[in-house]
């Protein structure tokens, strides 16, 4: 890899520059299955072996990075580090080393356990202009400058002949020490990657952001495009990435963050414990999981927790940001985070934020540092077609006080349906502004206040009770007939139970018929997909739930929620 090196290194200088302005700023065990074709040839790097060697077999093995990365690699070829030693060094894969997608080149471990790269002041692995290309099975760690201005894995595309390179795949990976874990680039729309894959990895201790990737900023009208298509994130655990105290221009401090991407979906990934040290002077923080300038994003089966903010803007568990479209977070779990457990947000005064939906996800305790901030916050210039239905939000008022749901925003089409909403305080919905009904309409939900009457804060007014609500603004009305609950839905865990680990979702299950199977049919009323299941992955049937969860009957033991 190497003997280009003059080149190469031009072109594989970390594209820190090319990041938007808002973001330059316990091992997995085991180790994946060995791919099923048979490479051309093999690699190998040991500690007892010799640089003179052909490093053809475990017997012949190099003994440094440095000698494996004078290598030029072709489709099908492996290198395999040593599983249990310390490298010191990095790899470049570059322009005219690329693998297919049937026969990538691999970069991996043999023998026991992973091998570990040590890399100091440079990226650990870095992939620029190729692709058909798999990481796999390895530990990568930063040490001195790495952690200041460098990706532990950074793959970046800036060809000129504007296409994207297919399949990036980084499996059974640890990436630590780092500004950013894993970072995949591209200087244009036109170029990027598709077919990408992270998964069964854990990203940690790293300053800026766990995973992330990125294109160049969105116009300012919100004209879609996109550098990446086909992203799949799943299995990551990205956590205790915590952010830095001198970035007061820009957030840091994020679990997993998707940019610029056509078709992504993460799924089966926790974010925790991330943005502890961000900046309290930073105009907008961290958040544990979330996307931005992308279309067609599917989160599920996730669950982002005790997620931090140095100042007084984000710390949430998962979030749509600016000229997000076309996207669904469903069946997610937040908890004990510093902002909203959700949030549909934009800087943007454009249209470019539209038809997103969050269903069946469970919010609870989160907000715990901003005492305005709602369990799920939509807030922006401008929110388009947004749909929030069937989620579970509970807000205790051990900590402050706040609204269960905030709603500050340029809102257009804007629905809450089949929603179930518990405080142990009063304050269920707060608003910024009176909104018409054509313009955000709450349908079918249940307003639970375990202390007094259940409020609303309409703008300048707060009613105290669905009623008085329902009769001065016209909200909770269906084809001229009166929705919505004030019912105790008997949770298992008591009157507001507060998760404080994956498995207590189960705790938020209803246990009683006061708002079982009576949500709204929004299939029938609206042409709504509900998607047909509920947070635990029951079957809905022919009647919806209130709230992200059916009341569970059968003890078939739903109480471990969404695997991660």
């Amino acid at each position: 890899m190497r003997n280009r090196s003059a080149r190469r290194r031009g072109r594989r200088l970390c594209a820190l520059a090319a990041l938007p302005a808002a973001l330059t700023g316990v091992l997995v065990a085991g180790c994946a299955a060995t791919p099923h074709y048979t490479p051309d040839r093999s690699y190998y790097v040991s500690p007892d072996g010799d640089d003179d060697n052909d490093g053809r077999s475990p017997d012949r093995a190099w003994r440094s990075l440095n000698r494996a990365d004078g290598r030029d690699f072709e489709p099908g070829d492996r290198l395999l580090l040593r599983g249990g030693a310390r490298f010191a060094g990095s790899l470049q894969l570059g322009e005219g080393e690329a693998g297919r997608a049937d026969a990538p080149v691999v970069v991996g471990s043999y023998g026991g356990g992973r091998a570990t790269i040590v890399a100091h002041d440079t990226p650990g692995i870095s992939v620029h202009n190729t692709a058909g290309v798999e990481i796999r099975d390895l530990a990568i760690v930063g040490g001195h400058g790495a952690y200041t201005g460098q990706g532990g894995v950074h793959v970046y595309n800036d060809r000129p002949d504007g296409r994207k390179l297919r399949h990036v795949s980084i499996v059974g990976v640890e990436v630590s020490g780092f500004r950013n874990g894993i970072e995949i680039g591209s200087v244009s729309w036109l170029t990027g990657f598709r077919d990408v894959l992270i998964k069964d990895s854990e990203l940690r201790d790293n300053k800026d952001i766990g995973l992330l990737t990125y294109g160049p900023q969105a116009l300012a009208d919100g004209t879609p495009g996109y550098a990446h298509e086909d992203v799949v994130v799943s299995g990551v655990r990205a956590h205790h990435n915590a952010g830095d105290p001198r970035a007061h221009n820009r957030h840091t401090g994020n679990g997993i963050v998707l940019g610029s991407v056509r078709g992504g979906r993460i799924q089966r990934s926790s974010a925790h414990d991330n943005g502890s040290r961000a900046s309290a002077e930073a105009h907008e923080g961290p958040v544990g999981i979330w996307g931005y300038d992308s279309t067609g994003l599917l989160m599920e089966h996730n669950r982002s927790y005790r997620n931090h903010t140095g100042s007084r803007v984000d710390g949430g568990g998962f979030g749509l940001d600016s000229n997000v479209s076309d996207s669904t977070l469903q069946y997610n779990l937040a908890f004990g985070n510093d902002g909203p457990g959700f949030h549909a947000y934009t800087s943007k005064n454009n249209d470019a934020h539209h038809g997103n939906v969050f269903r069946f996800n469970i919010s609870s305790n989160d907000g715990r540092k901003r005492p305005e901030t709602g369990g799920i916050d939509v807030h922006g210039r401008s929110i388009n077609r947004l749909q929030v239905y069937n989620n579970t939000v509970v807000m205790t008022d051990t900590v402050r006080p706040g609204p269960v749901v905030r709603l500050l925003a340029g809102a257009r089409d804007v629905t809450f349906r089949n929603n179930l909403l518990v405080t142990d305080g009063s304050l269920l919905v707060m608003t910024d502004a009176a909104f018409p009904a054509g313009r955000v309409l709450w349908q079918g939900n249940d307003y639970y206040a375990t202390s007094g009457r259940p409020t609303v804060r309409w703008a300048d007014t707060t009613y105290s009770g669905l009623a008085e609500w329902r009769s001065a603004t016209g909200q909770e009305m269906t084809d001229g007939r009166k929705t919505g609950f004030e019912a105790d839905p008997c949770f298992r865990g008591g009157k507001t139970p507060v998760v404080e680990k994956a498995g207590d979702a189960a705790l938020l299950v209803p246990g009683c018929d006061t708002v079982a199977e009576k949500g709204l049919d929004l299939r029938s009323l609206f042409g709504t997909d509900t998607g047909g299941r509920d947070y635990f992955g029951e079957a809905l049937g022919t009647t919806m739930p209130i709230g992200a969860a059916l009341r569970e009957t059968d003890g078939s033991g739903r109480a471990d929620g969404p695997a991660s």
